[in-house]
């Protein structure tokens, strides 16, 4: 049974930092996968965020949303089996829940990294605020 679980969300000023971490169980990162984060603001409908595709242990790509290029950093850590995700520079607008999610992939197939019917998985998420 596979489980995602998101931690690191909170309130926090305009400017500021937070590191969102997805632990995985049941579930490697780092073989044949792809993992994101989503968030959804109320109101809104669930939008891509940032994304890292692996195949035999290797990063095949790193896609970002284009309103947080430059801001927020995804990574994995392989041995934890833990992905991350570093957000700088926040900003009110993103304020939102952030969700987790991950899929395993067939070597060499196309996958759009920010569709949600991509991911087969998905955490619960954690709420991230950001006041001005």
């Amino acid at each position: 049974q596979v489980q995602l679980v998101e931690s690191g969300g909170g309130s926090v000023q305009a400017k500021s930092s937070l590191r969102l971490a997805c632990a995985a169980s049941g579930f490697t990162f780092s073989r044949n996968s792809m993992a994101a984060w989503f968030r959804q603001a109320p109101g809104q409908e669930r939008e891509g965020v940032a994304a890292v595709r692996t195949e035999r242990n290797l990063t095949v790509y790193i896609r970002y949303a284009d309103s947080v290029k430059g801001r927020f950093t995804i990574s994995l850590d392989s041995a934890k089996n833990i992905v991350y995700l570093q957000m700088n520079s926040l900003e009110p607008e993103d304020t939102a829940m952030y969700y987790c999610a991950a899929t395993l992939v067939r070597p060499d197939w196309a996958y759009d990294p920010m569709g949600l019917r991509t991911y087969a998985y998905w955490g619960q998420g954690t709420q991230v605020t950001v006041s001005s």
